[in-house]
């Protein structure tokens, strides 16, 4: 007599819909708590240094250029390396829960992918703060506004009009769905089968 081997579920478009809408919202409530690691780690670092004034310091001349390597530099680095490294177990252990793929192999995907974003953010960013730029932050908004020190609401009008945090905000938009799709393409790839088996009840 054969074994009958059973069917393997499918998974509706709706259901799958739901599933993945559902990562894509942890997935930004992970980053956006990294946003407060990142910002944390970097007053942290720059206390130790004597405070923010000396962040323009110059720790080494870049060989065969022109450019300098500042502390700010390494503070960017040393932030985005504690805030990386905390949204890979948080989206391991919550967002994307399931994977099988050994802890270290996933962080330095997870790294790779998360470098390259900030990158492009970073181009980004560049472009919407400089005059010249194609996707400048022009206009009244942020060009006639007076900025006033005060209260807490005063300070986030001060921010809303700031080409400042306005392009690192939209910067962050732009190369989150992007860090998104690749991590949960790459770095945190579930086999479909076993998504679906998690969601399925368990029968008696």
């Amino acid at each position: 007599m054969s074994q009958q081997v059973p069917e393997k579920p499918i998974e509706s478009r709706s259901r799958r819909a739901a599933r993945i809408g559902g990562q894509f919202i942890r997935f930004g409530v992970v980053g956006g708590s990294g946003v407060i690691v990142n910002m944390a780690v970097a007053v942290v670092i720059n206390k130790l240094n004597g405070g923010s004034a000396n962040a323009t310091e110059i720790l080494f001349s870049i060989p065969a250029t022109s450019f300098n390597f500042r502390f700010s530099s390494l503070v960017w680095i040393l932030s985005f390396l504690v805030a990386n490294t905390y949204n890979y177990q948080l989206n391991r252990s919550w967002t994307f829960r399931g994977t099988q793929r050994a802890w270290w192999k996933g962080f330095w995907q997870f790294l790779a992918i998360g470098a390259v974003a900030a990158f492009i953010g970073m181009i980004l960013k560049a472009m919407m703060m400089s005059p010249a730029g194609v996707i400048s932050l022009r206009g009244a908004w942020f060009g006639a506004y007076q900025h006033h020190s005060g209260s807490i609401v005063q300070q986030v009008l001060n921010a809303v009009h700031s080409r400042e945090y306005v392009s690192q905000a939209i910067a962050i938009l732009v190369t989150m769905p992007i860090n998104f799709i690749v991590n949960k393409l790459w770095t945190f790839r579930i086999k479909h089968d076993q998504a679906i088996a998690e969601k399925a009840p368990v029968s008696a």
